[in-house]
C-alpha cells in the first residue's frame, strides 16, 4: 500500500509542476504571436520618450514614416541626448498620463537593450509573471504546505486572465508580483513574531521585501493604495500586538514614493483627463452597474481572462455570478473546518481591496471596476486563487480533491490556448501586407480616425520605405477633407486605401444613421476618381482593432 501512495504523492507533484511548466512555455511561445493593441503601442510611444513628439494628424495628408521614427528611440550623440531623452520621459508621463513611473522606466531600460519588436518589449513582463508564479509558490507553501504551494503557482501559471497580461505590455502584470511578495512577507513577519528567537537575518530581508514591494506597488499603479490598506487589515487581522511595527513596515514604503508623489503626481492630477474613468449611460441603475461590474471582475479574473473583450455582456456577468457562487461555496467549507483563520487570511487578500474599490466608486459616484474590464483590480487575483487552493486542501475530500484540481487546470489551460489560437490580432499586419503587394507605388491611406493607437499602430507595422501617405480624420470630417486633397494633386495619388474603424474612439458618431452617411459620402467622393478593387473586413481580439479596408485605384487613362 505503501508504494501506490508514494507513486500517487510523486505523479501529483509532478503534473503541478508539468502545469508550471505548461505556463510558462505559453508565455514564451506567444511574446509575439499577437500584434500590439491600442494601449500596448501607447506604452511604446511613453517608454521611448517621445510621446510630447506626437502630434494629432492635421487636414492635410502626413509622410506616415514621420509617425514611425516616433516609435524608436531618439537619436543620441551624446551623454546630454541621453538625458534629453530620460527628461522627455518623465515630461511624457507629467503631461496627462495617469499612472506612476515605474513601469515605464524598466520599458524604457528594457528597450535600450533589446529594441522595440513585440516579442523584445512583452519579454520584461513575461519574466516578471514567472517571478509572480514562483513567488506565490511561497505564499501558498506557507499557508497550505508544499502541495498547496505547487497548486496555487500551477492555477496562477494557467490562469487566463494573468496568461493574458504575462504578455501585454502594460503595467498590470508586475502589480500582482508586488501583491504576492507583499503579502508573503507581511505573513512571514507576522508568524515570526511569534517565535522567540526570530532569525535576525531573516527579518532584515524580508523587511526589504516588503518596503520595496510595497514601494514598488504604488509606483506601478496608483490603485495599489488599495491594496496597501488590504495589508494594513491583515495586520489587524493576525498580528494586534505589534501592529505599530508592521505600520512602521508598510508606513516605510509609503513613504519612499513621497518625492514622485510630491513632485509628479499632483502634476498627473492636474494635467490627466480623469472623467474618461466610470462614465455611465445616464439611464442606467447605478446600483445595477456597480453590482455588474463586481460580476464581471470577478467572472473575468478567475473564468473568461482576455475572452471577456469578446463574450458578450450578459456570458461574462453570468460566469461572474457563478464565481461568487463557487467562492461563498469555499468560504462556508472552509469555515467549517479549523481553518479559520486561513479563511480570513484568504479573504483579506482576495475579496477586501474589491470591496474597498466598490466603496470608493459608491463615495464617488464613479465605475472604474468597470473600467478595462476589470483589469484595475488584478491584484485580487492572488487572493481569490488563494481561497480556491485553501478549499481543495484543507476543506476537499480526499477522494475528490485531485479530480477537481485537475479539472479546474484543464480548463484555464483550454480558456488559455483556445485564447491565443483562435482569436488573432493581426489587423495591421494585413494591412501592411496590401501595400507591400504594390511596395513602390505611392498609397493614401484615408482613416476616420485620429486616435493615436489607431495612427501610431499602422506607422508601427507598415514599412517606414513604402510611399505612404496618411490622412487621418474624424468620420464626420473624413470626406470633405478627402475631396480637398484629391482635388488639389490627385495625380500624386494612383491609389488609395479607405480604412473604415468600426470604433474611432474619441470621435465616434452618435447613431448608425449618421455613421452609414458618412460612408457614403467617403464611397460618393473616391467612386468619381477611383475604382473599388477589394473590400475586406479585418478584426481582431476587440472592437477597436474592427476595420473594413476598401483599396481604390485610379481609372486608368484611355
Amino acid at each position: 500500500m505503501t508504494i501506490p501512495k508514494l507513486f500517487v504523492r510523486f505523479s501529483w507533484k509532478h503534473l503541478l509542476m508539468s502545469a508550471i511548466a505548461l505556463g510558462v512555455l505559453l508565455r514564451i511561445l506567444n511574446l509575439g504571436s499577437r500584434e500590439f493593441w491600442y494601449d500596448e503601442v501607447l506604452s511604446l510611444l511613453l517608454s521611448n520618450g517621445q510621446k510630447n513628439a506626437y502630434h494629432t494628424p492635421r487636414d492635410v495628408p502626413v509622410i506616415l514614416a514621420e509617425y514611425t521614427s516616433l516609435l524608436s528611440l531618439p537619436v543620441e550623440v551624446s551623454i546630454r541626448g541621453f538625458i534629453t531623452t530620460f527628461n522627455n520621459l518623465f515630461h511624457s508621463l507629467l503631461g496627462g498620463e495617469p499612472h506612476p513611473p515605474l513601469f515605464f522606466l524598466s520599458q524604457h531600460i528594457w528597450l535600450r537593450l533589446f529594441g522595440n519588436s513585440e516579442a523584445a518589449m512583452r519579454s520584461l513582463n513575461a519574466m516578471v509573471s514567472v517571478g509572480a508564479i514562483a513567488s506565490i509558490y511561497g505564499l501558498g507553501k506557507l499557508l497550505g504546505g508544499n502541495r498547496g504551494g505547487l497548486l496555487l503557482a500551477a492555477l496562477l501559471a494557467l490562469n487566463p486572465f494573468y496568461l493574458f497580461h504575462s504578455l501585454n505590455f502594460r503595467m498590470y502584470a508586475p502589480l500582482v508580483l508586488w501583491a504576492i511578495l507583499s503579502a508573503w512577507s507581511l505573513l512571514h513577519l507576522t508568524y515570526q513574531q511569534d517565535n522567540d528567537t526570530p532569525k535576525s537575518r531573516h527579518v532584515l530581508l524580508w523587511n526589504v521585501i516588503l518596503i520595496t514591494s510595497v514601494a514598488a506597488g504604488l509606483l506601478t499603479f496608483y490603485l495599489y493604495a488599495y491594496w496597501v490598506i488590504t495589508l494594513a487589515a491583515l495586520v489587524l487581522y493576525l498580528d494586534r500586538q505589534h501592529w505599530w511595527q508592521h505600520g512602521l513596515r508598510l508606513g516605510t514604503g509609503v513613504l519612499l514614493t513621497m518625492p514622485w508623489v510630491l513632485w509628479g503626481t499632483l502634476k498627473q492630477l492636474h494635467n490627466a483627463d480623469l472623467k474618461r474613468f466610470g462614465v455611465t449611460p445616464q439611464s442606467t441603475n447605478p446600483l445595477l452597474t456597480h453590482l455588474q461590474n463586481v460580476a464581471q471582475t470577478l467572472g473575468t479574473h478567475l473564468v473568461v481572462g482576455d475572452w471577456v473583450t469578446t463574450l458578450p455582456l450578459t456570458s461574462v456577468i453570468f460566469s461572474g455570478c457563478i464565481t461568487i457562487l463557487l467562492l461563498m461555496l469555499c468560504s462556508i467549507s472552509l469555515w467549517q473546518t479549523k481553518e479559520q483563520q486561513k479563511l480570513g487570511i484568504a479573504l483579506i487578500l482576495g475579496i477586501l481591496p474589491l470591496l474597498l474599490a466598490l466603496l470608493i466608486d459608491f463615495a464617488t459616484k464613479k465605475f472604474t471596476l468597470g473600467f478595462g474590464y476589470g483589469r484595475t483590480m488584478i491584484i485580487i487575483l492572488p487572493g481569490c486563487l488563494l481561497l480556491l487552493t485553501l478549499w481543495l486542501e484543507l476543506a476537499t475530500p480526499k477522494q475528490w480533491r485531485i479530480p477537481i484540481a485537475i479539472g479546474l487546470l484543464l480548463l484555464y489551460l483550454s480558456i488559455s490556448i483556445g485564447d491565443f489560437s483562435q482569436r488573432q490580432r493581426s489587423v495591421f499586419h494585413s494591412v501592411a501586407e496590401l501595400i507591400l503587394q504594390q511596395p513602390k507605388e505611392p498609397t493614401l491611406v484615408a482613416m476616420n480616425s485620429q486616435a493615436w493607437g489607431h495612427v501610431m499602430r499602422l506607422a508601427y507595422y507598415i514599412s517606414p520605405q513604402s510611399p505612404v501617405m496618411l490622412l487621418a480624420q474624424k468620420p464626420v470630417e473624413l470626406a470633405t477633407n478627402l475631396q480637398k486633397v484629391l482635388k488639389q494633386d490627385i495625380e500624386r495619388y494612383p491609389r488609395v486605401i479607405w480604412l473604415d474603424s468600426d470604433n474611432p474612439v474619441w470621435s465616434r458618431l452618435n447613431t448608425e444613421a449618421e455613421i452609414q452617411r458618412e460612408k457614403q459620402r467617403v464611397q460618393q467622393v473616391l467612386s468619381d476618381q477611383y475604382q473599388l478593387k477589394k473590400s475586406q473586413h479585418l478584426s481582431g481580439t476587440m472592437s477597436l482593432d474592427n476595420f473594413t479596408v476598401n483599396i481604390y485605384e485610379r481609372f486608368s487613362k484611355n
